[in-house]
């Protein structure tokens, strides 16, 4: 299968939702086609134009948001003086059920990657009426043994590259690089240290995936306003175990009963173990897991071809 043709927004909008913060959307495709909303990955990327390939324009309205302090949403958390008050989880939901409500839609098929499945699944869980079906990518549950092996544990694969990204904190902080990293990059108020700190950070991202087949390293990094977004976003959300309970999304995945699902994972997935894909499939029967082999956390050909199967199964979701 091949991606569908670029295509451009037929309608964009900010969407103000409250304490400062206006959140950019758009919508593509087909008007009146099934309601799919991407959400992103990060904490803090931001959403590619490249993703709209992905679904029929035909037979899907394709809406993109970016999440509060990235991509076009404004205060960016790219100028290192933007404080990220106001920015949790439980804000996030709330931005995508006003968004949904803005739009007039009553139900739509929701995709998530990576940070954006974490997203996904919270916002499925707390209101599974809402949602047609899901589609996950490189699943993440944001449990605190989850980012620890994130940011700590697979150091064991890369014990130069660990030891350089743990010495830029404190000996007080190296036992939580998390905290550590959120102290500079949030905490510090020194933009000097937060350029240096966002460096650092990116530059272990990149090493995570570096075992990964295909891996080339993400030229996203190369930006500095990108690097600062990203990290500052990244350390704001991990160092607070993005605001969820541990075990919240397998504690609640009950609440996915009847909605149809698929979950596309690398087995080799460095970054984000395949574990984590298999214990939400346990108890979503409802689920199509796919465990690809020799597929890591970034695109090759068989998540893609995985990617387009799920979208053209659920264009005519009800």
């Amino acid at each position: 299968m091949e991606q569908y043709p670029a295509i451009e927004p037929y309608e964009t909008g900010m969407l103000d939702v409250g304490d400062g913060h206006r959140v950019y959307w758009e919508s593509c495709g087909n008007p009146e086609g099934t309601p799919a909303l991407i959400v992103h990955g990060g904490p803090g990327s931001g959403n590619s134009p490249g993703s709209r390939r992905n679904w029929d324009p035909q037979r899907y309205r394709i809406i993109h948001l970016d999440q509060r302090h990235c991509g076009r949403s404004t205060p960016a958390a790219s100028d290192p003086a933007t404080p990220l008050t106001a920015n949790t989880t439980r804000h996030l939901i709330a931005d995508i059920e006003q968004l949904r409500e803005h739009l007039g839609i009553e139900r739509w098929v929701v995709y998530g990657s990576s940070w954006g499945t974490t997203v996904a699944l919270v916002y499925a869980e707390a209101h599974p009426q809402r949602v047609r079906a899901l589609i996950l990518v490189y699943l993440l549950l944001a449990r605190r043994g989850d980012l620890r092996w994130l940011y700590h544990e697979v150091g064991r694969y890369f014990p130069e590259q660990w030891q350089q990204f743990r010495s830029k904190v404190g000996i007080g902080h190296q036992d939580d690089l998390l905290a550590g990293y959120n102290q500079l990059l949030n905490e510090s108020g020194d933009a000097n240290v937060q350029r240096e700190a966002a460096r650092a950070w990116c530059d272990w991202e990149d090493t995570v995936r570096s075992l990964e087949p295909g891996w080339t390293p993400s030229a996203r990094y190369q930006d500095p306003d990108f690097r600062m977004q990203f990290a500052r976003l990244v350390t704001h959300y991990f160092s607070h175990d993005a605001w969820l309970t541990e075990d919240q999304i397998l504690d609640d995945v009950h609440r996915l009963a009847g909605i149809p699902g698929v979950i596309i994972h690398g087995r080799v997935d460095t970054g984000n173990p395949v574990d984590m894909p298999w214990a939400l499939a346990q108890g979503w029967p409802e689920a199509d897991l796919r465990i690809m082999p020799g597929v890591g956390h970034t695109g090759h050909p068989p998540t893609l071809e995985n990617i387009l199967a799920a979208t053209e199964r659920f264009a005519d979701a009800k």
